[in-house]
This record gives structure tokens, C-alpha cells and sequence, in this order.
């Protein structure tokens, strides 16, 4: 049984950092999905692939899976910079703008 242990990166569809700060631990999948002939759904007689475990840190992740003699390989995260403006969002619609709003 292998495993992987993971920071989840941001949603594409939001602009913060919500959800990212916490470790997964996700089991690789032991068999191949297969796909049903008569509705078309894929499934699979592997349980695992459906739990995710969250840690707070990377450690205790670590510390689980050594404890329940998981194999894990862990996929360290690609931080970003985070994009703070000086004057912020409002600065877009401020009245007192020296230049002109080009858009």
C-alpha cells in the first residue's frame, strides 16, 4: 500500500489562499477503475482511493503513516507570492486618481 502526502494548491477559481494550509494523506490506487457497460460509470473494488486524510502539518502526516507502516512519498508544494497590491482593490475606483483610467 503506497501513499502520497500533499499541500492542496488553490482553487482556479478563487483569488485566496483558503483551504491550502493543511496536508493530505491520499492512498494510490490499488487496481484499475473499470467502466460499467450498462450506465457507463467508471468504479473500482478499491476502497482506499476514496479516503483523504488532513493533517495540520506535514510531520504528522508523516508520523501516521510511519506508525500504520504506510510507504508515502511527499510532494513538497510550489509556493506562490502572494499579489498585495499597495493601494488595494479600492484603489481602482478611487476619486482622486492623478492619472487617467485606462481600461
Amino acid at each position: 500500500m503506497r501513499a502520497r502526502i500533499y499541500q492542496p494548491s488553490r482553487n482556479a477559481m478563487q483569488s485566496g489562499q483558503a483551504k491550502t494550509h493543511h496536508w493530505v494523506l491520499e492512498y494510490a490506487p490499488a487496481s484499475a477503475r473499470a467502466v460499467d457497460p450498462l450506465m457507463g460509470w467508471t468504479s473500482s473494488g478499491d476502497t482506499r482511493s476514496q479516503v483523504k486524510l488532513r493533517f495540520d502539518s506535514r510531520e504528522a502526516a508523516e508520523d501516521y503513516a510511519k506508525a500504520h507502516g504506510i510507504d508515502y512519498v511527499v510532494s513538497t508544494p510550489h509556493k506562490r507570492k502572494p499579489n498585495i497590491r499597495s493601494g488595494g482593490y479600492g484603489e481602482n475606483f478611487a476619486t482622486g486618481r492623478r492619472s487617467a483610467w485606462t481600461h
